[in-house]
């Protein structure tokens, strides 16, 4: 699923960096982060079942760091859009 799905993303993310977009800075770049928590839960995941034997929603300190950096993301694009319509852009 992974694989079917990171190509309609990095299209998603193109669209985001044309300029008729008008995407705020800080939205494209939580956009662009969220590929960071999608790289980062991989060998996450990989460490969780090596490591502690478990899967990675079980590991709590994995799991939690790994949200934390999706929580940060998902952040910076609502909060780029949000300043957007507050200064009527």
């Amino acid at each position: 699923l992974f694989q079917a799905s990171l190509l309609p993303y990095l299209v998603y993310l193109w669209f985001l960096s044309r300029p008729a977009a008008r995407t705020p800075a800080a939205a494209s770049f939580g956009a662009r982060l969220l590929l960071a928590f999608v790289f980062a839960t991989i060998p996450a995941g990989i460490a969780a079942k090596t490591r502690f034997g478990d899967i990675l929603a079980n590991v709590d300190v994995l799991h939690g760091t790994s949200e934390s950096l999706l929580t940060f993301s998902n952040f910076l694009f609502a909060f780029g859009f949000a300043a957007a319509v507050s200064r009527g852009a």
